[in-house]
């Protein structure tokens, strides 16, 4: 007898609900139940009086159980709305990320010309290290890093995925 495995994927969902205490761990807590991994959590308040936050989650799953992770989230009480949004179609993903490098001589001078091709700006420097600010695709900034690893990486901090719907409607 074979069991087939389904087919992992990645999806961007983007979850709107009330900013209250407690709503991140009662989503986290889906995920955890379930076993699979989040990605990437990005939190934002949307709304001018307070009241609604933006939570976007990056994961990967098998459509069945983003699909079951989808109705579990609709029915929770403080959440307003759910979008895969890799399911609705074209959409915008970036992400920023701070980098230090640390090094001398062509390693550092590599490090630079690379911060110029990737547009990453310097945001501090020293004698023995820069620390690069790049904002962009969640790949690009991979690509990124893995040449800085090369040439000293030392620290990345990352702020998680931010999307949005391409178009005039909203998510």
């Amino acid at each position: 007898m074979h069991i087939k495995e389904a087919k992992s994927e990645r999806h961007v969902l983007a979850i709107t609900v009330d900013n209250e205490a407690g709503i991140l761990a009662k989503i986290a807590g889906l995920f955890t139940a379930r076993g699979y991994n989040i990605d990437s959590l990005t939190v934002a308040d949307i709304a001018e009086d307070h009241a609604t936050s933006r939570i976007t989650i990056v994961t990967n799953g098998p459509q069945q159980v983003i699909d079951q992770i989808e109705a579990q989230l609709d029915r929770l009480v403080p959440v307003h709305k759910v979008v895969d949004l890799t399911e609705e179609g074209p959409h915008v993903e970036r992400e920023l990320a701070l980098i230090k490098v640390a090094g001398v001589g062509d390693d550092r001078v590599e490090a630079l010309r690379l911060a110029e091709v990737f547009r990453a700006q310097v945001v501090d420097v020293t004698t023995s290290s820069f620390i690069f600010e790049l904002t962009g695709s969640p790949d690009k900034i991979d690509n990124f890093i893995g040449l800085m690893r090369e040439l000293g990486l030392v620290e990345v901090g990352r702020t998680g995925v931010a999307g949005m719907m391409r178009g005039p409607e909203g998510a």
